[in-house]
């Protein structure tokens, strides 16, 4: 059984494919559901999308930890050519930057719930809206590491392998 875990497939991965990106997208779309929900809460009054956010905001807050674990992981396995580095570095370091930005925001909404659960400051709101910016920098460096620069796609893993890319 040890075997099974210490080869590596055709991605170069122990495991049939990443993980990484499954558990991302779950954060991704969390924090932009709990913005929108924010928004919209804050304009009808609705209190109860309020809870909805904050929710969202709780979970993904777990779930960007867990991502960058599997992330981290995937990473070291990838072994990026040199023109794949500079993009993977950066990848890495908003990815880790973002785990510490949304886990503040998540605590400061926890402060603004038990203070007032039915009003969101404007500040809050604001900060929402740069955390969706950050994120969507984030999906655009992640899409290019699998799209132009094909990290874990078969051809790369191959060609890094028989030394064509380096």
């Amino acid at each position: 059984m040890l075997e099974f875990f210490t080869r590596l497939n055709d991605h170069n991965l122990p495991y049939p494919d990443t993980i990484h990106p499954i558990i991302v997208h779950f954060v991704i779309a969390m924090v932009l559901f709990a913005f929108i929900c924010d928004v919209i809460g804050y304009f009808t009054s609705n209190h109860r999308l309020f809870e909805v956010s904050w929710w969202n905001m709780f979970l993904a807050t777990i779930a960007i930890f867990v991502a960058i674990i599997f992330g981290q992981f995937e990473a070291g396995l990838a072994k990026p050519y040199a023109l794949a580095k500079s993009v993977l570095s950066m990848h890495t370091l908003i990815g880790w930057s973002l785990s510490g930005i949304i886990a503040a925001i998540t605590a400061w909404r926890y402060v603004i719930r038990l203070r007032n659960p039915y009003r969101l400051p404007i500040a809050y709101l604001g900060m929402g809206l740069v955390l969706a910016v950050i994120v969507g920098m984030q999906v655009y460096l992640g899409d290019q590491l699998v799209w132009v620069y094909g990290l874990h796609t078969v051809p790369v893993v191959e060609a890094v392998k028989d030394g064509i890319l380096r």
